[in-house]
Protein backbone atom coordinates (compact mmCIF):
# COMPACT_ATOMS: atom_id res chain seq x y z
CA UNK A 1 0.00 0.00 0.00
CA UNK A 2 1.26 3.11 -1.33
CA UNK A 3 1.81 6.79 0.61
CA UNK A 4 -1.15 8.05 -1.28
CA UNK A 5 -3.58 5.18 -0.86
CA UNK A 6 -2.91 5.42 3.27
CA UNK A 7 -3.68 9.30 3.29
CA UNK A 8 -6.92 8.62 1.22
CA UNK A 9 -7.72 5.80 3.81
CA UNK A 10 -7.51 8.10 6.60
CA UNK A 11 -9.24 10.52 5.04
CA UNK A 12 -12.26 8.40 4.49
CA UNK A 13 -11.58 7.14 8.13
CA UNK A 14 -12.50 10.33 9.39
CA UNK A 15 -15.01 11.63 7.50
CA UNK A 16 -17.11 8.77 8.80
CA UNK A 17 -16.26 9.23 12.29
CA UNK A 18 -17.79 12.80 11.87
CA UNK A 19 -20.27 12.14 10.37
CA UNK A 20 -22.11 10.70 13.79
CA UNK A 21 -19.66 8.04 14.13
CA UNK A 22 -19.97 6.16 10.98
CA UNK A 23 -21.25 5.86 7.16
CA UNK A 24 -24.86 4.98 6.91
CA UNK A 25 -26.29 6.93 9.74
CA UNK A 26 -30.16 7.85 9.29
CA UNK A 27 -31.00 4.13 8.99
CA UNK A 28 -33.44 2.88 11.29
CA UNK A 29 -32.44 0.36 13.16
CA UNK A 30 -33.66 -2.45 14.94
CA UNK A 31 -32.88 -4.00 18.42
CA UNK A 32 -33.39 -7.24 20.02
CA UNK A 33 -35.75 -7.53 23.73
CA UNK A 34 -33.04 -7.54 26.23
CA UNK A 35 -30.54 -5.27 23.94
CA UNK A 36 -32.92 -1.92 23.57
CA UNK A 37 -30.62 1.47 23.64
CA UNK A 38 -31.03 3.82 26.49
CA UNK A 39 -31.36 6.58 23.79
CA UNK A 40 -34.84 6.90 21.10
CA UNK A 41 -32.97 8.30 18.62
CA UNK A 42 -30.53 5.42 18.43
CA UNK A 43 -33.24 3.48 16.64
CA UNK A 44 -33.69 5.98 13.82
CA UNK A 45 -36.73 6.64 13.61
CA UNK A 46 -37.94 9.38 15.05
CA UNK A 47 -35.90 12.05 16.92
CA UNK A 48 -35.05 16.29 17.76
CA UNK A 49 -33.35 18.21 15.38
CA UNK A 50 -33.10 21.71 16.62
CA UNK A 51 -36.50 22.59 17.81
CA UNK A 52 -38.29 20.34 15.33
CA UNK A 53 -38.99 16.55 15.42
CA UNK A 54 -37.55 14.39 12.63
CA UNK A 55 -38.82 11.46 11.28
CA UNK A 56 -36.86 9.28 9.09
CA UNK A 57 -37.82 9.06 5.25
CA UNK A 58 -38.44 5.35 5.48
CA UNK A 59 -41.06 5.69 8.29
CA UNK A 60 -44.26 6.98 7.25
CA UNK A 61 -46.56 9.06 9.17
CA UNK A 62 -50.06 8.13 9.45
CA UNK A 63 -52.93 9.32 11.88
CA UNK A 64 -56.07 7.10 13.17
CA UNK A 65 -60.32 8.00 12.49
CA UNK A 66 -60.40 7.84 15.85
CA UNK A 67 -57.73 7.96 18.37
CA UNK A 68 -57.80 6.17 22.20
CA UNK A 69 -58.03 9.12 24.48
CA UNK A 70 -54.70 10.10 26.38
CA UNK A 71 -55.66 12.91 28.85
CA UNK A 72 -56.20 15.45 25.44
CA UNK A 73 -52.54 14.43 24.30
CA UNK A 74 -51.75 15.05 21.06
CA UNK A 75 -49.91 12.22 19.05
CA UNK A 76 -47.41 11.44 16.34
CA UNK A 77 -47.89 8.18 14.88
CA UNK A 78 -45.44 5.99 12.67
CA UNK A 79 -44.76 2.90 10.85
CA UNK A 80 -41.81 1.51 9.41
CA UNK A 81 -41.19 -1.41 7.78
CA UNK A 82 -37.85 -2.89 6.64
CA UNK A 83 -36.59 -2.33 2.94
CA UNK A 84 -38.23 -5.12 0.62
CA UNK A 85 -41.03 -6.38 3.11
CA UNK A 86 -44.68 -5.48 3.22
CA UNK A 87 -47.20 -5.97 5.75
CA UNK A 88 -50.16 -8.26 5.07
CA UNK A 89 -53.87 -6.79 4.66
CA UNK A 90 -56.95 -7.96 6.05
CA UNK A 91 -60.23 -6.48 6.40
CA UNK A 92 -61.22 -6.77 10.12
CA UNK A 93 -57.70 -7.91 11.88
CA UNK A 94 -54.42 -6.51 12.80
CA UNK A 95 -52.27 -6.30 9.45
CA UNK A 96 -49.68 -8.90 9.32
CA UNK A 97 -46.33 -6.98 10.09
CA UNK A 98 -43.28 -8.20 9.18
CA UNK A 99 -40.27 -9.09 11.79
CA UNK A 100 -38.23 -5.78 11.86
CA UNK A 101 -41.53 -3.60 11.55
CA UNK A 102 -41.37 -0.68 14.19
CA UNK A 103 -44.65 1.46 15.10
CA UNK A 104 -43.93 4.71 17.22
CA UNK A 105 -46.40 7.06 19.17
CA UNK A 106 -45.57 10.26 20.30
CA UNK A 107 -47.17 12.19 23.11
CA UNK A 108 -46.88 15.93 22.98
CA UNK A 109 -49.40 18.62 24.22
CA UNK A 110 -49.22 22.83 22.86
CA UNK A 111 -47.85 24.73 25.57
CA UNK A 112 -48.97 28.54 26.43
CA UNK A 113 -45.94 31.13 27.27
CA UNK A 114 -45.28 29.82 31.11
CA UNK A 115 -45.01 26.52 29.91
CA UNK A 116 -48.77 25.46 30.91
CA UNK A 117 -50.20 22.65 29.07
CA UNK A 118 -53.59 23.50 26.09
CA UNK A 119 -55.78 20.61 26.49
CA UNK A 120 -57.82 22.32 23.22
CA UNK A 121 -54.77 22.39 20.99
CA UNK A 122 -55.45 20.92 17.67
CA UNK A 123 -52.66 19.41 14.58
CA UNK A 124 -52.54 18.49 10.77
CA UNK A 125 -50.26 15.80 11.05
CA UNK A 126 -47.09 17.09 9.93
CA UNK A 127 -44.25 16.42 12.45
CA UNK A 128 -42.52 19.90 11.20
CA UNK A 129 -45.33 21.81 13.29
CA UNK A 130 -44.12 20.17 16.30
CA UNK A 131 -41.46 22.60 17.92
CA UNK A 132 -40.68 22.24 21.25
CA UNK A 133 -40.54 26.13 21.54
CA UNK A 134 -44.29 25.59 21.25
CA UNK A 135 -45.14 21.89 22.51
CA UNK A 136 -44.44 20.33 25.23
CA UNK A 137 -42.61 16.39 24.51
CA UNK A 138 -44.09 13.85 26.70
CA UNK A 139 -43.68 10.10 25.28
CA UNK A 140 -42.67 7.90 22.70
CA UNK A 141 -44.02 4.48 22.36
CA UNK A 142 -42.44 1.73 20.32
CA UNK A 143 -44.33 -1.28 19.26
CA UNK A 144 -41.34 -3.29 17.80
CA UNK A 145 -42.03 -6.52 15.80
CA UNK A 146 -39.39 -9.54 17.33
CA UNK A 147 -39.43 -12.79 15.40
CA UNK A 148 -41.79 -14.14 18.50
CA UNK A 149 -44.32 -11.62 18.38
CA UNK A 150 -44.76 -7.76 19.29
CA UNK A 151 -42.81 -6.36 22.19
CA UNK A 152 -43.77 -2.74 23.91
CA UNK A 153 -41.06 -0.27 25.30
CA UNK A 154 -41.56 3.68 26.59
CA UNK A 155 -38.74 6.70 26.15
CA UNK A 156 -39.25 9.50 28.38
CA UNK A 157 -38.48 13.17 26.55
CA UNK A 158 -35.95 14.84 28.75
CA UNK A 159 -34.67 17.80 26.58
CA UNK A 160 -33.83 17.04 23.49
CA UNK A 161 -33.67 12.98 23.62
CA UNK A 162 -36.13 10.50 25.12
CA UNK A 163 -34.20 8.22 26.94
CA UNK A 164 -35.75 4.21 28.40
CA UNK A 165 -38.39 3.35 30.36
CA UNK A 166 -39.27 -0.01 31.48
CA UNK A 167 -41.25 1.28 35.13
CA UNK A 168 -42.68 3.67 33.53
CA UNK A 169 -42.88 7.23 35.78
CA UNK A 170 -45.57 9.16 36.69
CA UNK A 171 -44.88 13.28 34.74
CA UNK A 172 -46.71 15.88 36.89
CA UNK A 173 -47.58 18.69 34.97
CA UNK A 174 -49.65 22.35 35.05
CA UNK A 175 -52.60 22.88 33.03
CA UNK A 176 -53.75 26.53 31.10
CA UNK A 177 -56.06 26.32 34.33
CA UNK A 178 -53.73 26.17 36.82
CA UNK A 179 -55.33 22.66 37.71
CA UNK A 180 -52.31 19.93 37.59
CA UNK A 181 -52.13 17.01 35.21
CA UNK A 182 -50.79 13.39 36.58
CA UNK A 183 -49.49 12.02 33.56
CA UNK A 184 -48.49 8.18 33.94
CA UNK A 185 -46.27 7.03 31.23
CA UNK A 186 -46.85 3.32 31.51
CA UNK A 187 -44.77 0.44 32.51
CA UNK A 188 -43.83 -2.48 29.98
CA UNK A 189 -46.88 -4.12 31.99
CA UNK A 190 -49.07 -1.57 31.49
CA UNK A 191 -48.56 -1.61 27.89
CA UNK A 192 -49.20 -5.18 27.71
CA UNK A 193 -51.96 -5.13 29.37
CA UNK A 194 -54.12 -2.98 26.82
CA UNK A 195 -52.28 -4.05 23.50
CA UNK A 196 -52.97 -8.09 24.97
CA UNK A 197 -56.30 -8.00 22.88
CA UNK A 198 -56.61 -11.23 23.30
CA UNK A 199 -56.81 -12.43 26.95
CA UNK A 200 -56.32 -16.21 26.25
CA UNK A 201 -52.66 -16.00 24.60
CA UNK A 202 -51.80 -12.75 26.12
CA UNK A 203 -50.09 -11.75 22.80
CA UNK A 204 -49.38 -7.90 22.42
CA UNK A 205 -50.70 -7.01 19.01
CA UNK A 206 -51.22 -2.94 17.64
CA UNK A 207 -54.26 -1.68 18.18
CA UNK A 208 -54.65 0.76 15.58
CA UNK A 209 -53.01 -0.81 12.35
CA UNK A 210 -56.47 -2.10 11.32
CA UNK A 211 -58.56 -1.03 8.29
CA UNK A 212 -61.31 0.48 9.62
CA UNK A 213 -59.11 2.86 12.03
CA UNK A 214 -56.87 3.60 8.48
CA UNK A 215 -59.60 4.35 5.74
CA UNK A 216 -59.27 7.68 5.29
CA UNK A 217 -57.95 10.83 3.70
CA UNK A 218 -55.61 12.44 5.64
CA UNK A 219 -54.68 16.63 4.99
CA UNK A 220 -50.96 15.06 5.40
CA UNK A 221 -50.83 13.18 2.17
CA UNK A 222 -53.96 14.36 0.26
CA UNK A 223 -54.93 11.00 -0.67
CA UNK A 224 -56.43 7.44 1.64
CA UNK A 225 -53.87 6.15 3.75
CA UNK A 226 -54.40 2.39 2.70
CA UNK A 227 -53.83 3.68 -0.83
CA UNK A 228 -50.59 5.63 0.51
CA UNK A 229 -49.31 2.40 2.42
CA UNK A 230 -49.96 0.55 -0.79
CA UNK A 231 -47.73 3.09 -2.81
CA UNK A 232 -45.48 3.42 -0.56
CA UNK A 233 -44.95 -0.78 -0.70
CA UNK A 234 -45.65 -1.24 2.62
CA UNK A 235 -48.65 -2.38 2.59
CA UNK A 236 -49.87 -5.15 -0.16
CA UNK A 237 -53.21 -7.21 -1.01
CA UNK A 238 -55.43 -4.24 -0.24
CA UNK A 239 -58.71 -5.10 -2.19
CA UNK A 240 -62.40 -2.90 -1.04
CA UNK A 241 -61.74 -2.17 2.30
CA UNK A 242 -64.84 -2.03 4.21
CA UNK A 243 -65.58 1.68 5.50
CA UNK A 244 -63.54 2.87 8.07
CA UNK A 245 -64.63 3.97 11.93
CA UNK A 246 -65.78 7.37 12.19
CA UNK A 247 -63.67 10.39 13.27
CA UNK A 248 -65.61 10.98 16.77
CA UNK A 249 -65.74 14.51 16.50
CA UNK A 250 -66.89 15.12 13.41
CA UNK A 251 -70.55 17.14 13.15
CA UNK A 252 -71.63 15.60 9.71
CA UNK A 253 -70.94 11.94 11.11
CA UNK A 254 -73.82 9.98 12.12
CA UNK A 255 -74.29 10.11 15.74
CA UNK A 256 -74.41 5.52 15.99
CA UNK A 257 -71.74 5.79 13.76
CA UNK A 258 -69.41 8.44 15.83
CA UNK A 259 -70.68 6.99 19.18
CA UNK A 260 -69.57 2.80 18.37
CA UNK A 261 -66.14 4.17 17.11
CA UNK A 262 -65.14 6.03 19.75
CA UNK A 263 -66.40 2.90 22.08
CA UNK A 264 -64.53 0.70 19.59
CA UNK A 265 -61.13 2.43 19.88
CA UNK A 266 -61.28 3.36 23.57
CA UNK A 267 -63.04 0.43 24.86
CA UNK A 268 -63.27 -2.81 22.14
CA UNK A 269 -59.32 -3.51 22.73
CA UNK A 270 -60.88 -5.23 26.04
CA UNK A 271 -64.35 -5.67 25.66
CA UNK A 272 -64.40 -7.77 22.85
CA UNK A 273 -64.91 -11.45 22.63
CA UNK A 274 -61.60 -12.17 23.53
CA UNK A 275 -60.16 -9.73 25.15
CA UNK A 276 -59.68 -9.22 29.05
CA UNK A 277 -63.08 -7.80 29.67
CA UNK A 278 -65.36 -10.31 28.27
CA UNK A 279 -65.87 -11.71 31.30
CA UNK A 280 -68.22 -8.30 31.82
CA UNK A 281 -70.32 -10.10 29.14
CA UNK A 282 -70.16 -6.39 27.96
CA UNK A 283 -69.22 -5.82 24.30
CA UNK A 284 -67.98 -2.55 22.70
CA UNK A 285 -65.78 -3.02 19.45
CA UNK A 286 -67.12 -2.32 16.64
CA UNK A 287 -68.97 -5.64 15.30
CA UNK A 288 -72.36 -6.40 15.23
CA UNK A 289 -73.59 -8.13 18.61
CA UNK A 290 -77.14 -8.95 19.83
CA UNK A 291 -78.03 -5.76 21.76
CA UNK A 292 -77.65 -7.18 25.22
CA UNK A 293 -73.99 -7.70 24.99
CA UNK A 294 -73.66 -4.22 23.82
CA UNK A 295 -75.11 -3.10 26.74
CA UNK A 296 -78.86 -1.97 26.04
CA UNK A 297 -80.73 -2.94 29.29
CA UNK A 298 -77.88 -5.06 30.74
CA UNK A 299 -77.29 -5.59 34.22
CA UNK A 300 -73.50 -5.95 35.85
CA UNK A 301 -71.93 -8.55 36.53
CA UNK A 302 -69.10 -7.72 38.52
CA UNK A 303 -69.05 -3.72 38.49
CA UNK A 304 -69.49 -3.40 42.33
CA UNK A 305 -68.98 0.08 43.04
CA UNK A 306 -68.14 1.17 39.62
CA UNK A 307 -71.89 0.73 38.43
CA UNK A 308 -72.76 4.04 40.33
CA UNK A 309 -75.45 2.49 41.87
CA UNK A 310 -77.33 2.64 38.25
CA UNK A 311 -79.07 -1.04 37.34
CA UNK A 312 -78.23 -0.75 33.40
CA UNK A 313 -74.99 -0.87 31.18
CA UNK A 314 -77.35 1.09 29.21
CA UNK A 315 -80.59 2.69 29.24
CA UNK A 316 -81.98 3.93 25.83
CA UNK A 317 -83.28 7.25 26.32
CA UNK A 318 -81.61 8.14 29.69
CA UNK A 319 -77.49 8.62 29.92
CA UNK A 320 -77.80 9.52 33.52
CA UNK A 321 -79.50 5.95 34.25
CA UNK A 322 -76.25 4.31 32.08
CA UNK A 323 -73.32 3.05 33.58
CA UNK A 324 -71.66 3.14 30.44
CA UNK A 325 -72.16 7.35 30.85
CA UNK A 326 -71.06 7.27 34.62
CA UNK A 327 -67.89 5.17 34.26
CA UNK A 328 -66.92 7.25 31.28
CA UNK A 329 -67.54 10.71 33.22
CA UNK A 330 -65.89 9.65 36.59
CA UNK A 331 -62.03 10.10 37.25
CA UNK A 332 -61.55 7.47 40.39
CA UNK A 333 -58.84 4.91 39.41
CA UNK A 334 -61.67 2.64 41.45
CA UNK A 335 -64.48 3.51 39.05
CA UNK A 336 -63.36 5.06 35.58
CA UNK A 337 -63.13 3.54 31.99
CA UNK A 338 -60.68 3.10 30.66
CA UNK A 339 -58.47 2.24 33.52
CA UNK A 340 -55.59 3.17 32.35
CA UNK A 341 -54.12 6.14 29.67
CA UNK A 342 -56.35 8.87 31.61
CA UNK A 343 -56.20 10.32 34.67
CA UNK A 344 -58.90 13.18 33.27
CA UNK A 345 -62.20 13.04 31.93
CA UNK A 346 -62.99 13.49 28.43
CA UNK A 347 -65.85 16.02 28.34
CA UNK A 348 -66.30 15.73 24.87
CA UNK A 349 -66.28 11.92 24.43
CA UNK A 350 -68.65 12.05 28.06
CA UNK A 351 -71.03 14.27 25.64
CA UNK A 352 -71.01 11.73 22.66
CA UNK A 353 -71.73 8.96 24.35
CA UNK A 354 -74.03 10.26 26.49
CA UNK A 355 -75.86 11.99 23.12
CA UNK A 356 -76.06 8.60 21.55
CA UNK A 357 -77.40 6.68 24.49
CA UNK A 358 -80.11 9.66 24.65
CA UNK A 359 -81.18 9.13 21.38
CA UNK A 360 -81.54 5.24 21.52
CA UNK A 361 -85.00 4.17 21.56
CA UNK A 362 -86.65 1.20 23.99
CA UNK A 363 -87.20 0.60 27.19
CA UNK A 364 -86.03 -1.25 30.29
CA UNK A 365 -88.58 -3.34 32.17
Amino acid sequence: MNGLTRTKLTITFWLCAALLSGCGQGEVKHFNTDDYPKALSDWGVIELQGEHLKVNDSAVVYDLNTALFSDYALKLRTVFVPNGESAGYHPEDTFAMPVGSIISKTFFYPKDSQGRLVTTGAWQGDPKDVSTATHQLVETRLLVRQIDGWDAVSYIWQGDEAYLSVAGKLQRFKLTNDKPLNYLVPSRNQCASCHATNHTTGEIRPIGIKSRHLNRTTDLYQENQLTHWQSKGILKGVVKPPAGNALWNDPDANLNHRARSYLDINCGHCHNPAGAADTSGLLLDYADHPKLVMGYCKPPIAAGRGSGGRLYSIVPGHPEASILSFRLETNNPAMMMPELGRSLVHNEGVELVSSWIADLEGECI
